[in-house]
């Protein structure tokens, strides 16, 4: 299997466990909460904020993984009135604009989180806040990456199909 595949298999497999156990924290963690605070009064302290970081980076993966798979939301009204051959030019365009605003976001949340560290800013109990806010610039520096990737299957398609 080429190397870049399986590398991709391994970033895919990574998100899908990442995904699965923090949906399985996060219910675990508010069902706890709810039920300390209905029978006690009181429920634990640093679960709201991680609760709020484990929603962030929820999102997140989810992006990653709907970039990863073609589902992200799509603008696709031209593609609709477009013939196939035009459609495929339109798609690496969008494809290559939606890679330089995600490289463009990742840049600055990069410097963002770079800034929070060196603040030495605390989220909650005794984590530091850049240690919950990094899946941003990775999260946005993937998607960049898989735009840009798909920007050269959409021009390597719409080439194949020009020679036929």
């Amino acid at each position: 299997m080429h190397l870049f595949h399986r590398f991709g298999r391994i970033i895919n497999l990574i998100e899908e466990s990442l995904l699965a156990l923090l949906l399985g924290v996060m219910i675990i963690l508010a069902t706890t909460q709810i039920f300390l605070r209905n029978i006690w009064g009181s429920g634990i302290d640093w679960s709201d904020p991680l609760l709020r970081v484990l929603v962030l980076w929820l999102g997140l993966l989810g992006a990653m993984a709907a970039t990863r798979d073609g589902n992200h939301i799509k603008i696709d009204v031209l593609t609709k009135l477009l013939p196939a051959s035009a459609t495929r030019y339109l798609n690496a365009i969008t494809n290559l604009v939606s890679s330089a605003i995600c490289a463009i976001v990742s840049y600055h949340a990069g410097r963002f989180v770079i800034m929070e560290h060196e603040e030495g800013t605390i989220a909650f109990a005794t984590i530091p806040s850049w240690v919950c806010e990094i899946i941003i610039p990775i999260g946005f520096g993937l998607m960049a990456l898989r735009f840009f990737a798909s920007t050269i299957t959409s021009l390597l398609n719409a080439k194949q199909r020009g020679t036929e």
